[in-house]
């Protein structure tokens, strides 16, 4: 290899670490960042961390958390998933420098790719890596959106390649990077992936239509679809679980066609349509791709003393008062409920991309802005419903993603990627020099006007009021007309940014084209221009202050005196914490088994029961949770003395026909006394269609043994005997056993397991063995032999043909 060639690609690769530490530089003295949703994870993943290090295997399934539910979508971890191993070595900074690195890198191959000079694909990569939305989302804590966002331009690189016609290089690139998007674990991410694919697609197949090459259009289809299969086969365990799993959750067809208060349910295969389009980007809102702070930027900004918000405040109650009434405002207006910040992809960036617009010809140039401008109207959601439902309706898996705003990730990766070849071309001799101003003109018109027109008329166009304007409004009058005059402000002061920003941009292009400057030092300057324009905004929303003492972060959650008062209580039980939204947080799964937790996929029937039941206080759906003490506010704990325990007997099954009748049911049932049964479940058990059972004063049955894999009963009846059992039915993984021998149990109560006793003595067994384990370990390895030998053979046969030419 020439060292003259290798070299430069060693110094990207520095330059990337560089960034990556420079911008998240508290991981230098060993610090991490706290993030909300990480957090959260970590109360709902820790029992089966704790059962990982203890029984050196994962057990698949979690108690601490909404009663039990897999861990497939908690931080499993999957046998022969040998792929995570690259995954480290390109994520080896810490985190989440490590994401930032892996943007670059990523971006870098694409543009690599398409044969871009590596000064300038350098300047592109800091561009896609520090493009606002892709900053903000690690101060949620949205780790898994940021790995799978990551792969992205890998994966496109590894089409490219192929459609090039080098087919092994590209072969390997887009099995590897597909298998690695895949282990990140997005699968709302991949899917938008997969549009931006699917386009690419489109534009190919056009452009070989009209060139009559669809023979080699079709070569090329298998070759990047054998390629990604075998990429989603090595992930076949993870995606086979999550398939299982996604069949059972909030995300699956409800069997009610009835709602709480007794309407008619609208049926739906997926989320609720006002849950999937709940946050959705606003038509006007859009602007603030290229104007930060168009709609007053995130839901929260500081405002500094020079506000008419602070300025207000200080009359009536001092300085003190407004400093700290200003660090915290309700800035934004828009109709989203919540925004981290806005997605800004940077002034800078758009100008190059509208030059790219008026500047490229050809299918990359369709294919980049179609795509962008597809998923800009897509994440418009319920404010362009037409086109939303249409999706929804009709187009597979649509329905199975909420927050369909974070669709503009395909924006976040096109506008970038057009802007760099729109320099690419700039800087050729491939178009003449009036083509180029003639673009720089049109591109420096559209976007500089735009920005101008918001900066000097934007205040007389909308009425600048929040969603949440009342809380002020309540406190005191004046700070509302304070605060829409600084939003008025805000939006005149970054439109004015925007332009200068495009201004001067244009015209150190202006003077490359005049042979003012040189392409090194051009390159130079507009990567400032990008890199200033982009972190100075990005270091309002994830600097410094968000990060903390490593110990902090390991153990986010420390017990206090209501979960020490609990935790005496060392028996098998289950803790409702209402002293806050109990479905939406899981620090108390943290320190015992909770009826609630944090996760955007629940089991169906358990949200449901919450929504049916819970909701209306019925005191013994809890118990039959085992609900042995409830969290309320100002630190009060209350012991449950009603809870069922762990497993009881019952005297009576009551057969229904529907899954309305069950959840109905249990308006009415004593739970200790009674269970509900679907006639299709009571069919299968082998209980001679006994449905009241006779009981004697020695019949038991205890709990002697459990984990969070297996739990183990024993029992004694004079008769036939029906028991429940306070554990989540999942009949894709949990199985039956009596006295060793497996045996039927079937769902009762709506979530819960029943399961038939004879009589006599005996032990009873529930073990978690799920088959899609299995089933997926042995397909994963074979995929990955595919994945070496195909590749391995290509080169043979390629070696073979070169030497007989």
């Amino acid at each position: 290899m020439d060292k003259k060639k290798f070299l430069p690609y060693v110094s990207v690769g520095i330059i990337f670490v560089i960034a990556s530490l420079l911008y998240f530089n508290p991981v230098l003295s060993g610090k991490k960042i706290k993030q909300g949703d990480i957090m959260q994870y970590k109360g709902m993943a820790r029992e089966s961390t704790n059962y990982r290090v203890d029984h050196g295997k994962d057990s698949y399934w979690l108690r601490n958390a909404f009663s039990g539910m897999p861990t497939y979508q908690v931080g499993a971890q999957f046998p022969n998933d040998f792929i995570k191993y690259i995954d480290k070595v390109i994520r080896f900074l810490p985190r989440p420098a490590d994401y930032l690195f892996l943007y670059f890198l990523s971006f870098f191959i694409l543009l690599t790719a398409l044969k871009v000079d590596w000064k300038l694909a350098v300047l592109g990569s800091l561009s896609f890596g520090f493009s606002t939305y892709l900053i903000i989302i690690f101060g949620a804590g949205h780790n898994a959106k940021a790995h799978a966002i990551g792969y992205m331009p890998m994966v496109l690189a590894g089409f490219i390649y192929v459609y090039q016609r080098r087919y092994l290089f590209g072969f390997i690139l887009t099995s590897v990077a597909m298998a690695l998007e895949v282990v990140s674990n997005h699968p709302q991410m991949t899917y938008y992936l997969g549009f931006c694919l699917l386009m690419f697609l489109i534009f190919e197949f056009v452009d070989a239509y009209k060139n009559n090459e669809l023979k080699l259009f079709f070569k090329h289809i298998v070759i990047v679809f054998t390629a990604c299969f075998l990429g989603l086969s090595v992930n076949a365990t993870r995606l086979l679980s999550t398939k299982e799993y996604a069949n059972q959750s909030t995300r699956s067809k409800s069997e009610l066609t009835i709602n709480p208060d007794g309407s008619p349910r609208e049926k739906s295969s997926g989320l609720d349509k006002a849950y999937i389009t709940e946050y959705s980007y606003g038509i006007s809102e859009t602007l603030n791709l290229l104007i930060p702070r168009f709609m007053g930027g995130g839901t929260v900004e500081r405002l500094d003393e020079k506000s008419a918000f602070y300025e207000t405040v200080k009359l009536r109650a001092g300085d003190q008062v407004a400093k700290q009434f200003s660090s915290e405002v309700l800035t934004y207006w828009g109709k989203q409920p919540i925004v981290e910040a806005p997605a800004y992809i940077g002034a800078v960036v758009f100008f190059l991309f509208f030059l790219g617009v008026f500047l490229l010809q050809g299918k990359v140039k369709y294919w980049l802005v179609s795509a962008t401008v597809f998923s800009i109207i897509m994440s418009w959601g319920k404010n362009f419903s037409f086109i939303t439902d249409l999706f929804i309706d009709y187009f597979p898996l649509y329905d199975k993603f909420r927050a369909v705003s974070s669709i503009q990730v395909i924006a976040e990766l096109c506008v970038p990627l057009l802007g760099v070849l729109a320099l690419k071309q700039f800087f050729s001799d491939e178009v003449s020099k009036e083509n180029k101003k003639e673009a720089l003109k049109k591109a420096l018109y559209l976007t500089g006007s735009i920005t101008l027109f918001f900066a000097v008329l934007g205040f007389n166009l909308f009425d600048f009021q929040g969603l949440r304007d009342a809380q002020y409004q309540q406190q005191l009058p004046e700070l509302v007309d304070a605060l829409i005059t600084d939003r008025k402000s805000m939006l005149r002061g970054d439109s004015f940014r925007s332009f200068i920003l495009i201004l001067f941009t244009g015209g150190v292009l202006w003077a490359f084209i005049n042979k003012k400057i040189k392409y090194n030092v051009t390159i130079i300057i507009i990567t400032c221009l990008i890199v200033l324009d982009l972190v100075l905004i990005d270091l309002n929303y994830v600097n410094k202050e968000d990060f903390t003492n490593a110990r902090n972060v390991d153990k986010p959650f420390v017990a206090n005196n209501v979960d020490k008062e609990i935790l005496k209580d060392k028996g098998y039980y289950r803790v409702a914490n209402f002293s806050g939204n109990v479905l939406n947080e899981a620090r108390t799964s943290y320190f015992h088994n909770s009826i609630g937790g944090y996760h955007a996929a629940k089991m169906k029937r358990y949200q449901e029961l919450f929504e049916y039941q819970i909701a209306k206080n019925n005191l013994e759906v809890l118990n039959m949770l085992n609900t042995k003490y409830f969290v309320l506010g100002e630190g009060k704990v209350q012991k449950n003395t009603e809870a069922n325990g762990s497993q009881w007997f019952i005297k009576e099954l009551k057969v229904v026909e529907s899954a309305n009748n069950e959840i109905l049911g249990l308006d009415s049932l004593k739970t200790k006394e009674g269970a509900i049964i679907r006639k299709k479940d009571f069919e299968r058990l082998s209980i001679d269609k006994l449905v009241k059972f006779e009981r004697d004063s020695t019949d038991f049955i205890k709990l002697v043994d459990h984990n969070a894999a297996s739990l183990r009963y024993k029992t004694s009846a004079k008769s036939i005997q029906f028991a429940v059992f306070s554990e989540i039915y999942y009949q894709k993984g949990w199985n039956a056993y009596l006295d060793g021998k497996l045996v039927p149990h079937s769902r009762v109560n709506y979530v819960l397991r029943g399961m038939s006793i004879p009589k006599g003595n005996h032990v009873v067994e529930f073990k978690f063995e799920p088959k899609v384990i299995t089933e997926g370990r042995v397909i994963s390895l074979v995929s990955y032999v595919f994945m070496f030998l195909i590749p391995l053979g290509g080169f043979i046969i390629k070696k073979r043909m070169k030497s007989i030419t």
